[in-house]
């Protein structure tokens, strides 16, 4: 049971906004530092334990407990959410 309780451990989530959301951006790249990069087709590429993984608008990026980023998916992309 404790691998389960280890693997849900979290800090901190933020949602990867759409691009035309300067503002929100902004406050994503503050937060993940020099571990996250926008690419030019508007996707986050963060560093992991596991290495680069990439977020799509939508997605969520969580900071775990133990001071590392990790990518969870959404299955709905962020325009058929609003």
């Amino acid at each position: 049971m404790q691998i389960a309780r280890n693997a849900l451990e979290h800090g901190a989530a933020l949602r990867v906004p759409p691009a035309h959301d300067a503002k929100g951006r902004l406050i994503l790249m503050r937060w993940l530092g020099e571990c996250g990069q926008v690419t030019d087709r508007g996707l986050v590429k963060v560093t992991t334990p596991l290495g680069i993984d990439v977020a799509a608008p939508g997605d969520w990026i969580v900071l775990s407990a133990s001071g590392a980023y990790h990518v969870a998916r959404s299955r709905l992309p962020l325009a058929a959410v609003h």
